[in-house]
């Protein structure tokens, strides 16, 4: 059954009150929930790249809690093998069959944990999930569960024992994010915190299911997007294939990304319509993960930040009539 879509001004209410209850477990990273939030209403996944201990895990696991999701966690080590995530068939000695064991991949939300510890062949598992919501076993194609979100996690790339991404997979992720460390008022709120409730684990409400998740997503689709804007989008992605510092750009799958987030951003906001600050807010994100910087400009030390912050502020932004 196709979801109906929600009001604008519930969206909004709704996105209000999940990220309310999400400030419970993660302590003054607003911005940093905001926007997993807004991919995940964009019907994309979430790369978070950090160091240990910044809460990588409990965002994620806080998330299927709130939202109302079926959770899955799968630890990504140097011996982690594909089957070990979609699952196989085994033989049943009982009934003398073969019998489909489900892997860990057929949840809402699944938590790749530490990603980058395995191998490019493992990784390769993750693709057709990600990108078709569906695995292929025995030759038989198995849907996954609707909706269907990765956030994964991975340490940065000089931490020891980590693989390199394949730009494939990269691709695939709408948006790479960074939690950071929080500030020392922060971090005594937390301590406040963990003393005040005298146990580890947090209590968090459900405020969502599945069935009004897919709802929102539906009132996004209708999220009104000047054609201008879309011109605007267009140029960003572009602009990153033509940049004298950059030896590969974004590809399309940028500017549908940047698309669907902008109207997500906007409908989270209570409108219907995308102003040029909801493309803005969400480019670097967006565009960093994919850009292959050229050697020599490594080694003079710009970093791919620098060259996607520049490559922002030279397109012009379009001032459209009416927003």
């Amino acid at each position: 059954m196709t979801a109906r879509p929600l009001p604008i001004e519930q969206v909004a209410q709704k996105s209000g009150q999940i990220l309310d209850e999400m400030g419970k477990a993660i302590v003054g990273k607003r911005p940093f929930l905001e926007r997993i939030l807004c991919a995940i209403l964009a019907d994309g996944h979430v790369l978070i790249e950090d160091l240990p201990g910044l809460a990588k895990t409990l965002s994620a696991r806080s998330f299927a809690i709130v939202l109302g999701l079926t959770f899955k966690r799968i630890q990504f080590t140097p011996d982690l093998l594909p089957a070990d995530i979609t699952g196989g068939y085994v033989f049943n000695r009982n009934r003398g069959s073969f019998e489909l064991v489900k892997g860990p991949i057929f949840a809402n939300l699944i938590l790749g944990d530490e990603i980058n510890r395995a191998p490019a062949k493992t990784q390769a598992a993750m693709l057709e999930a990600m990108e078709e919501r569906q695995v292929t076993l025995e030759g038989e194609t198995l849907r996954l569960p609707s909706p269907f979100i990765v956030l994964a996690t991975q340490n940065p790339i000089e931490s020891e024992g980590t693989f390199p991404l394949p730009e494939a997979q990269l691709d695939r992720f709408m948006i790479r994010l960074a939690v950071g460390y929080p500030s020392a008022e922060e971090e005594l709120e937390i301590l406040k915190r963990r003393w005040e409730r005298r146990e580890d684990a947090i209590e968090l409400r459900q405020m969502t299911d599945t069935d009004e998740l897919l709802s929102m997503r539906r009132t996004i689709e209708m999220v009104y997007v000047h054609p201008d804007l879309a011109q605007y989008i267009v140029a960003l992605v572009q602009a990153s294939r033509t940049e004298m510092h950059v030896a590969v750009g974004a590809s399309p799958r940028a500017s549908l990304a940047l698309l669907k987030l902008s109207r997500a951003r906007a409908a989270m906001e209570g409108r219907d319509f995308v102003i040029p600050d909801d493309v803005k807010c969400i480019a670097r994100e967006v565009l960093m993960h994919r850009i292959m910087l050229k050697p020599d400009v490594w080694a003079i030390g710009r970093a791919v930040r620098d060259v996607v912050e520049s490559l922002i502020r030279s397109i012009p932004v379009p001032k459209v009539k009416g927003l």
